[in-house]
């Protein structure tokens, strides 16, 4: 079992930079691959990045590449999206989630642990 919880969401202008924060529970979060995603209103939720259990190989959306960072901390338990040159169009709300399954890297199916997702409101 493994809890998420992000923080670090906010309102920020266009252009602006933010850094999201995923905290886990759970003495095996080491073993998981992560991602974040994201939900605009309206929408269905949306693969935004991954990165592999030792933090060694991350994988983005188009949208976001060349922007956002992702990062991990296994010994704080935490992972890590920094977030620069924010566009209106990356308001949403963003989840971290644990890859559980062996499929479905860049698809929520994959993932069995999420959390309750942290609000990002970028005006343009």
């Amino acid at each position: 079992q493994v809890q998420l919880v992000e923080s670090g969401g906010g309102l920020v202008q266009a252009g602006g930079s933010l850094r999201l924060s995923c905290a886990a529970s759970g003495r095996t979060f080491s073993r998981y691959p992560m991602g974040w995603f994201r939900q605009a209103p309206g929408k269905e939720r949306e693969f935004v990045a991954r990165i592999t259990e030792s933090g060694s190989s991350t994988y983005y959306a188009d949208s976001v590449k060349g922007r956002f960072t992702f990062s991990r901390d296994n010994a704080k338990n935490t992972v890590y999206l920094q977030m620069n040159s924010l566009k209106a169009e990356d308001t949403a709300v963003y989840y971290c989630a644990a890859q559980t399954g062996v499929t479905g890297s860049y698809s929520v199916s994959g993932y069995n642990y999420w959390g309750q997702g942290t609000q990002v409101t970028v005006s343009s």
